[in-house]
């Protein structure tokens, strides 16, 4: 909750001035609060964090928020992919996991079970390559499937120390993964770094109604909070993948289903080669409003473009491996390529510039 420009206390009561406001704990509206006395005799003024955080982003060329109206629609993948794609350019990359309670980071860039290490420059990011740093909560369980059970202000207070204790040194890109909606963690990341310039955020989706209704409002709140919409990403846009990788089915009416892929695949051998080359296709989602980019027309917000579900895709991020290394997501990885090139379009910044600049 906030009021003004002041964060206030989840138990405060409803006029509540904010902690950090003159008349905190002296008005009338705090008589009966918990928190009047503390209130009352807190220091006033800005938060002294905030210049850490400062100091710390200073280093930091360019910072990219990662978010999402709803849950399951591949954020974190794409977060990861990009992550990967900005390294292998040559680029020195941070990618930032603020998903407190769903932290799938470490797993996707391949770093489960590694610990965070403090030095005397403070907390030092999880390594993929020397130019592709990570940090998540995820470093900090000390079982993997331990549950984070935390109100916001716990949540804010990790956010706020990753901001200021961590060292990343000089980077290009600080990617952003947050967690989906429009809650807590999102309000803290903007306020801990809005005086220290973001460049804005990337919104993905997926192509149906049910999730674009969610992703109008995280659209709606960009704006209310004067953070740019670098574009919106519609991401499982329709299965996509070879003919040869499909399973078929000979379905009884039953339902019983017996497998006939050795069949069908010796069959198009023998009869039908060139059908082996083709590439299958599937709505799997109804897109008969427009999807991703009517949403884009209509809010006024960048279009980066549509990334198929390709389930050697999944598989890369299962994986913890980039889908760009070895050609296998031939479905999905130039979908990919073009968005993040469209990206680094909407920040100005060409990849030359960038190298030239020490990355």
């Amino acid at each position: 909750m906030e009021n003004g420009n002041y964060e206030v206390p989840e138990n405060a009561n409803e006029h509540c001035p904010g902690p950090q406001s003159e008349s905190a704990g002296k008005s009338d509206a705090c008589e009966g609060c918990p928190n009047q006395e503390a209130c009352a005799t807190a220091p006033k003024g800005p938060d002294p964090d905030l210049v850490t955080i400062a100091e710390r982003m200073a280093t930091v060329k360019h910072k990219i928020l990662v978010l999402s109206g709803k849950g399951g629609v591949g954020k974190s993948t794409v977060s990861a992919q990009l992550s990967f794609s900005l390294a292998a350019m040559g680029f020195q990359v941070g990618l930032l996991d603020i998903d407190i309670c769903g932290p799938s980071i470490p797993k996707m860039l391949g770093l489960e079970g590694q610990e965070i290490h403090q030095s005397n420059l403070g907390w030092s990011p999880v390594y993929v390559d020397s130019n592709l740093g990570v940090m998540s909560i995820g470093f900090m369980l000390p079982n993997p499937d331990d549950a984070v059970i935390w109100r916001g202000p716990r949540k804010n207070g990790i956010i706020k120390q990753f901001l200021k204790d961590v060292y990343w040194g000089e980077l290009d890109f600080l990617v952003v993964d947050a967690p989906p909606g429009t809650s807590d963690e999102h309000i803290s990341i903007v306020q801990f770094l809005q005086a220290t310039g973001i460049d804005g955020a990337m919104i993905v989706t997926t192509p149906q109604q049910v999730s674009l209704i969610d992703v109008r409002k995280e659209v709606s709140f960009c704006k209310k909070v004067g953070l740019p919409v670098l574009g919106v990403v519609e991401n499982m846009s329709g299965l996509c993948q070879p003919l040869s990788d499909l399973k078929f089915l000979n379905v009884t009416e039953t339902g019983e289903q017996r497998d006939m892929t050795e069949w069908v695949l010796q069959y198009m051998r023998e009869k039908v080669p060139e059908m082996l080359n083709l590439v299958a296709f599937s709505e799997v989602f109804d897109t008969s409003a427009g999807g991703g980019a009517k949403m884009c027309r209509d809010m006024g917000v960048p279009f980066l473009g549509k990334v198929p579900l390709d389930p050697r895709l999944c598989k890369a991020a299962e994986e913890g491996r980039s889908c760009f290394d070895d050609g296998k997501c031939g479905m999905s990885a130039p979908a990919l390529k073009t968005i993040i090139e469209k990206l680094l379009s909407e920040l100005k910044v060409s990849k030359p510039e960038i190298l030239e600049d020490g990355a």
